[in-house]
């Protein structure tokens, strides 16, 4: 028995023999072709990120609706500037202001762009971009009233709900019977309606505002106010990786002159540092006045 079970095994091992060889073979051309798989995958091109913005769509000229209803404005051509020198694929949405952080907490989008300002407040519960622009704010009322920034008391003054002038109005003039809107354009309407004495706005979308046939029997009352939340950014979740990426094409943007380009197209400079220091002009003939003593090295700040 035990002779014939050996030469069974005997007789098996024979005929695996070449089998085994076979697969040894077979394993060995594998290996020799892994590498190559893994050296093409390397070289492959990765998929472009996909990012969602946010903005609200009644911030003229930041960022506004035309005719058609397409987003237009200065802060949608500079998020798809943005977003080019990234190579992301960015959809920009329209979304109402006081939804704006809530929203970007809940993770419906990954990012907001809406002429938000810097605050202390926000800055709490989101993150921000660097700044890419900086605006004070202003007091419009009727051409030939004598309303000013010291006689708002009692006075109905109207203003956009959770903005940088709204706040200026409950902390520094708490007795004026302040009105806040949801939006700019309700804002507006109040004030050319006569339930407003006077608007309380961000300047660049006051003076364009100014400009248009609503605006022609309204003028800036005084002067410019400046506050320490003039700086606008990109806001973030808190932690947000993007945050760095967006700081870096804000950069190559600033280096490469296409901000410049960008900037200028709407309001006559090429600087967030010429925008700050602009003056308001009686005609409003220019958005934005540039300072032009201004050193060179200010105009890329």
């Amino acid at each position: 028995m035990t002779l014939s079970i050996t030469s069974s095994m005997s007789k098996k091992a024979l005929w695996l023999a070449p089998l085994s060889a076979a697969m040894l073979l077979l394993a060995g051309c594998n290996d020799s072709s892994a590498p190559a798989e893994s050296a093409d995958a390397d070289t492959a091109t990765e998929a472009p990120m996909n990012i969602k913005i946010a903005t609200e769509s009644s911030y003229k000229p930041f960022s506004y609706t035309d005719a058609d209803g397409k987003l237009i404005g200065y802060e949608i051509e500079l998020v798809d500037a943005l977003c080019a020198q990234m190579k992301a694929e960015c959809e920009v949405i329209s979304q109402d202001w006081d939804g704006l952080i809530p929203g970007l907490n809940a993770q419906k989008f990954d990012a907001a762009i809406a002429g938000m300002s810097i605050t202390p407040e926000r800055k709490e519960v989101v993150d921000f971009s660097d700044p890419y622009f900086h605006s004070g704010i202003i007091l419009i009322g009727k051409k030939g009233d004598d309303i000013s920034i010291d006689s708002l008391k009692g006075q109905p003054i109207a203003s956009q709900r959770s903005t940088v002038s709204s706040q200026y109005l409950q902390d520094e003039h708490a007795d004026a019977d302040i009105k806040l809107y949801d939006t700019q354009d309700n804002a507006y309407l109040d004030l050319t309606s006569g339930r407003a004495r006077a608007m309380m706005s961000d300047k660049v979308t006051g003076i364009d505002w100014l400009k248009t046939d609503a605006g022609k029997d309204y003028e800036v009352k005084g002067d410019e106010i400046s506050t320490n939340d003039d700086a606008m950014g990109i806001a973030f979740r808190k932690g947000d990786p993007l945050i760095a990426k967006f700081n870096t094409a804000l950069a190559e943007l600033k280096d490469n002159g296409t901000y410049d380009q960008i900037t200028g197209s709407y309001f006559g400079t090429s600087s967030t540092a010429a925008a700050q220091k602009a003056s308001v002009t009686d005609g409003v003939d220019e958005v934005l006045v540039v300072d032009e003593e201004m050193p060179a090295e200010a105009a890329t700040n």
